[in-house]
């Protein structure tokens, strides 16, 4: 017989009793992805709420130019799909494999059944949702406020303190990252994008490699990015 999967590990569980974690893991249905393969297309009915075991999974949406928008991707641990889980409401993006990955799906309708069942699951999901929607305004504030390389050099500094691993040619942020998708991130186009990070590479601040980024002074990009924040000209 099969070993059930172990839940993706985020925060939420941590309050659960063990009784309830080993029933949401009972419930969940394992899936697996091929890299590029689409689980759901913006406006599908919600199926439930997924946690990637391993692999990415990518959110985005498409643009008017016929662009995508990349809105997030997420790592393994990480729960998503909540929102329409909760409201019934069709799905607002594309989710799509990054890499050949494996997801949790616990089924709405059950899911639902057992959170009458435990409430307790609710506060989870409160701190779930509350910690999101901090994120996503704090992304809104700064596409309204801040300059381009302002948000470029934030959102480095934050990839690098999630994903990065100590090398010699700096902290590596430990994550495919293309510029395309970089520019996509943060509403750009890629030629701004690459522009502004061959100038902090040949001012010694990064290092760029193929669909890699490592930060080879962080404390010089740190300075530069409050400068900005505040006004100041580069």
């Amino acid at each position: 017989m099969t070993e059930p999967t172990a839940l993706p590990a985020d925060p939420w569980l941590r309050d659960l009793s063990p009784q309830v974690v080993a029933h949401l893991q009972a419930m969940s249905v394992r899936r697996r992805l091929r890299d590029g393969e689409l689980l759901y297309a913006r406006g599908d009915a919600a199926e439930g709420l997924y946690g990637v075991v391993s692999g990415r999974i990518r959110l985005s949406v498409p643009t008017a130019g016929g662009r995508e928008m990349l809105i997030v991707q997420f790592e393994p641990g990480s729960w998503f799909g909540e929102v329409s889980m909760f409201d019934g409401e069709p799905r607002p993006q594309d989710a799509r494999a990054a890499g050949d990955s494996e997801i949790l799906l616990l089924p709405r309708t059950r899911f639902l059944a057992l959170l009458e069942q435990h409430p307790e699951l609710y506060r989870g999901f409160t701190r779930l949702l509350c910690r999101k929607l901090r994120t996503a305004l704090e992304y809104v504030e700064d596409a309204l406020s801040l300059p381009l390389a302002a948000r470029l050099g934030k959102r480095l500094l934050e990839l690098a303190q999630v994903y990065g691993v100590e090398r010699d040619e700096g902290r590596l942020i430990d994550l495919p990252l293309p510029q395309d998708d970089l520019a996509n991130m943060l509403g750009a186009t890629r030629q701004s994008v690459s522009k502004q990070l061959k100038a902090w590479e040949q001012r010694g601040w990064i290092a760029l490699r193929y669909r890699h980024v490592a930060i080879r002074d962080s404390g010089a990009l740190e300075r530069a990015v409050a400068r900005w924040s505040q006004g100041a000209a580069d």
